[in-house]
């Protein structure tokens, strides 16, 4: 069977080649061999070369591909003599830094080469546009199970890393494999997979609890399926590739190389189903040229041309990767399993006819679903720049389907709500950032199930609700990412209107505008946070230079308040959510940087606020002084986690770990590898912060470092009493729970949360 790419590959002529007759030969090396020679420096890369241009995730990508045994390309080798390695002022592959023993000048491979070195030998060098190297790791249940979208993963070698790289019985018990074992060839996957067979059979004899034993017993008997997949994998999986003879010369070889490189193109998911199906009269590449005049008001610079395939597929099997997609050419049989073991042939696809009915069906569910996002008052996702994951997009429309036309759903305003609820959970948690096919295949199944059963919430709607009140949107400064984004979204569904005419602009014509201007920030030694998305709205280039005009909002709120009716005004900054209280902080003389931390905060609140009252269920039967409760809660919070990073002089994540009580790193820890599996950009970027790690610590664990022996007196100046401290979080807490669990709050609990929250802010002003 013809397995889909899944790596951008070239098309390359090789006819040029085969006319060379004599001049090349064709060959493959098993993984085994190749990863000897590499270790050996078999292979050296030319100075025309281009640098390692890979990210980290292609090299993921690479190692799935090569585990999932789909074909990664041929290499185009030119034999070494000393005459030719002089001549193209050859060198190692990136990151080797051992003796070099060339036989090969790598033509075309080198990034394939490279990154099979750098996952299989984790050299101790930083990953190109990375600040550290990149570790790469198998989890071995998912590999197990077939979950190969979920089974490799990588991070930036952090000193935890390090020692989870270092500690081999750390990695038996989370059954983590790292994948630079395998730079030792057999001998050392062997012993490797036989340590963990070992530790699993130890744990097995030592364990009191049941299930433990069991579950020991399963890790130490999959050791033998482990050794004889990788023993597979090592002696099995096939590379092929072409070499050119050391007799050829340098002026032809470099011809052929320049003409291969000028002729080449990317060949995808999309170029491989057009050539499979060509033979059958589907012509897809016009089809999708005759879609695009549909879709050309829609996001003309961020739809894929493999979108309208993967709303086919999530229809027609609830999957969209390009394996799934395969099955979607005609005639072709899929294996299913039931649940009671048996297996099925079935054809998802008969004939030409039955895929073009399922592409014209799946075009009209995508124009749908681009039509709800840019809407105004639905979405608020009005262009390009403003959509806030193009990812989301096939799923989106899939589910958008789903919701009004499938039988089985039966309330369809409630459906709509539950579509809302999953999409706005899903940007805000930065869900799209990563395995976007197979979370789009987990959120279609799941949101399926919701639709039938409205108690069967999605899990990953559970966790956003939970983790909400960690939402830190100061740290939100890259303008263009998701949840930025998102929270301009709300500007454009809120009607956000101009500060110059007060009328609704043309949205297309709206600029991304700093409130309190950057040039104050940097006067004023503001660290990123002048940048943050709470400092930001959308304003037309005409109001930025008549109204701001890079002054202070003291000058420019002012005198729009003054040249207009007050309440006006008001109105038109709110729908930016801009609240009065903000507005008063703003207009402050003299405006000072805790002004603008104050104004932050208060933004912030505001936001927030909007999102719960459309977004988090029941929110809008909670009293309105209990929802002010509960924000003001969550500032003090927030606050309460600046000070102490500031007062424990914190400067990153592994002083965290180091500073804080030690039975809450394995807590934290836990919750941040979570995070990271949703939003591994955000992690790579921002794990090593302080401010990251703080975020994921609750009240009662804020009040449990504060309180310890290691650190009581550094705050006791502050809070006076360790009986007063802990008395104030515990009303705190009280009346948090009572608000986020629903339950009805007694005037005694009211009271004392309240002023506890007034106790708070005193001390921490």
């Amino acid at each position: 069977m013809l397995h889909p790419i899944t790596l951008h590959l070239r098309q390359r002529p090789f006819n040029i080649l085969i006319l060379m007759k004599d001049s090349q030969t064709p060959g493959t090396f098993h993984l085994g061999q190749l990863i000897t020679r590499i270790k050996k420096g078999h292979f050296v890369i030319p100075d025309f070369q281009r640098e390692f241009a890979w990210m980290p995730w292609d090299v993921r990508d690479l190692i799935q591909s090569i585990f999932t045994d789909y074909y990664i390309g041929t290499m185009l080798l030119w034999e070494s003599t000393p005459s030719n390695l002089e001549t193209l002022s050859c060198e190692g592959v990136y990151g080797f830094t051992d003796r070099l023993n060339p036989e090969y000048i790598v033509l075309d491979g080198q990034q394939r080469l490279t990154a099979m070195h750098y996952a299989f030998f984790a050299p101790d060098i930083h990953f190109p546009k990375r600040a550290k190297p990149v570790l790469y790791w198998i989890k071995l249940r998912e590999l197990l199970a077939g979950n190969m979208d979920e089974a490799f993963y990588y991070n930036s070698a952090t000193r935890y890393y390090r020692g989870v790289r270092d500690d081999v019985e750390q990695q038996y018990d989370n059954h983590l494999f790292p994948l630079s074992t395998m730079g030792g060839g057999s001998w050392a996957v062997g012993d490797w997979i036989k340590g963990y067979r070992d530790y699993w059979r130890e744990r097995a004899e030592s364990a009191t609890d049941s299930d433990e034993v069991n579950e020991a017993k399963v890790a130490a008997n999959s050791a033998e399926v482990l050794k004889e997949l990788f023993e597979d994998l090592l002696d099995n999986y096939q590379i092929s590739y072409i070499a050119l003879n050391r007799e050829l010369e340098v002026g032809k070889v470099c011809d052929i190389f320049t003409h291969i490189n000028s002729r080449g193109v990317k060949l995808d998911i999309f170029d491989l189903l057009n050539a499979i199906t060509r033979p059958k009269d589907i012509f897809l590449k016009q089809m999708n040229r005759d879609a695009a005049t549909q879709l050309a008001e829609y996001y003309p610079n961020s739809l894929k041309n493999t979108y309208i395939l993967m709303v086919m597929s999530l229809m027609a099997q609830n999957y969209c990767s390009p394996k799934y997609l395969y099955y979607l050419v005609p005639g072709q049989e899929k294996t299913i399993r039931h649940k009671d073991g048996s297996k099925e042939n079935i054809t998802l696809v008969k004939d030409a006819a039955g895929f073009r009915e399922r592409w014209d069906y799946a075009l009209k569910a995508l124009v749908q679903g681009l039509k709800k996002l840019k809407n105004p008052r639905d979405y608020g996702a009005i262009s390009d720049k403003l959509l806030p994951y193009p990812s989301i997009i096939p799923v989106f429309s899939a589910i958008q389907d789903y919701a009004l036309n499938a039988p089985e759903v039966k309330q369809r305003a409630g459906a709509q709500d539950m579509v809302k609820r999953w999409y706005w959970s899903s940007i805000i948690s930065s869900r799209y950032s990563s395995s976007v096919e197979s979370t789009s295949a987990q959120d279609f199944i799941a949101m399926k199930r919701w639709f039938a059963d409205e108690t069967a919430v999605p899990d990953s709607i559970q966790e956003f609700d939970t983790d909400f009140s960690r939402l830190n949107l100061i740290q939100q400064d890259v303008a263009g990412s998701a949840v930025y984004v998102a929270i301009f979204n709300l500007f454009i569904i809120d009607g956000a209107r101009d500060w110059h005419t007060f009328d609704l602009p043309e949205y297309d014509a709206l600029d991304d505008h700093h409130i309190v201007p950057k040039s104050w920030g940097k006067q004023n030694n503001i660290d990123r946070s002048i940048n943050s998305v709470l400092n930001r709205t959308l304003i037309t280039p005409d109001t930025n230079r008549k109204v701001l005009r890079d002054r202070l909002p003291n000058e420019y709120l002012a005198e729009l308040l003054d040249a207009n009716e007050n309440e006006r005004a008001y109105q038109v900054l709110e729908s930016h959510l801009i609240s009065r209280r903000a507005v008063e902080i703003l207009l402050r003389k003299p405006f000072t940087p805790d002004d603008y931390q104050a104004f932050l905060r208060e933004r912030q609140a505001t936001i927030k606020r909007r999102l719960r009252l459309e977004l988090i269920p029941d929110e809008t039967q909670t009293p309105l002084h209990l929802r002010q409760y509960d924000l003001q809660i969550e500032d003090i919070e927030l606050r309460l986690r600046e000070l102490l990073i500031t007062t424990l002089s914190v400067t990153d994540a592994d002083v965290a770990k180091r500073t804080v009580p030690s039975h809450l790193v394995p807590k934290v820890q836990r919750r941040i590898e979570r995070e990271a599996k949703k939003n591994p950009a955000l992690f790579e970027e921002q794990g090593d912060s302080a401010a990251y790690w703080f975020q994921f610590l609750d009240l009662q664990e804020l009040k449990d470092i504060m309180l310890s022996k290691q650190h009581w007196s550094l705050f006791e100046g502050r809070f006076g009493s360790k009986t007063v401290l802990a008395n104030e979080f515990s009303d705190l807490g009280n009346l948090r729970n009572g608000i986020r669990h629903s339950r009805s709050i007694d005037p005694v609990t009211e009271k004392k949360g309240q002023g506890a929250i007034l106790w708070f802010e005193q001390q921490i002003e």
